[in-house]
């Protein structure tokens, strides 16, 4: 029995953004029936959690469109929406205490960028190195909103919040040894943050963050 995905192509103009297919649990030939239907209605695609193995497959399905697998965010797409090129400076920066947080920073990434939203990284500025954040401050202060990737015990988050105005969005990562336990001891610290104001999303929703983030920017546009 063939199952038919029922998409919601309504949610771009309900919402302001577009329908993402989640890619992990999906068949390759799942994946590529879904972005046939996209390819045919015109629309742009982001698939998100998709590795290498299975990006190749998907691509061998469908030879006559233009896929391109991200590797680091690993995130696969069909079609692109151009960023706003008239933003001086890019409106979101997405931050991760270390290099292993990068897969979750660079999904958020592109997941704005998706959106025409252009968004910077800062790496590596966890809090076991507090100068290194502190440090760069200053680079942060032109931001509309600052998403914050971190595992472990989940600081990052936390601090930002603490030192700067602006939104702050809390994507705890599964990083970590023993009682780091997956992303849960990140989430945990996150919601029990005495920072007022701080938000906090699931375990490695880097999509998650950044639809959060682009929902900020949509209500404060005059």
């Amino acid at each position: 029995m063939t199952l038919t995905a029922h998409l919601d192509w309504d949610r771009r103009r309900r919402l302001g953004i577009s329908e993402a297919i989640w890619g992990e649990h999906k068949t390759a030939e799942q994946i590529a029936a879904i972005l046939e239907s996209f390819h045919g209605r015109g629309e742009a695609a982001l698939v998100t959690r998709v590795d290498a193995g299975k990006a190749a497959d998907v691509a061998a399905l469908l030879p006559d469109l233009r896929l391109q697998w991200h590797d680091q965010a690993r995130c696969l797409s069909c079609g692109h929406h151009p960023l706003d090129q008239n933003a001086s400076e890019a409106p979101v920066t997405i931050l991760s205490g270390g290099t292993s947080d990068l897969p979750v920073a660079k999904e958020a990434q592109l997941a704005l960028e998706f959106h025409g939203v252009a968004a910077s990284l800062m790496l590596d500025v966890g809090v076991a190195g507090l100068h290194r954040l502190l440090e760069r401050l200053p680079l942060l202060r032109s931001s509309r909103v600052l998403i914050a990737c971190a595992g472990m015990e989940g600081a990052l988050p936390t601090v930002l919040a603490g030192l700067m105005p602006q939104p702050v969005i809390g994507v705890p990562v599964s990083v970590g040894y023993g009682v780091s336990a997956g992303g849960r001891a990140a989430l945990d610290g996150m919601l029990a943050s005495c920072a007022p104001g701080l938000a906090v999303v699931n375990i490695d929703n880097g999509y998650g963050a950044a639809m959060a983030a682009l929902r900020i920017l949509q209500a404060s546009v005059d």
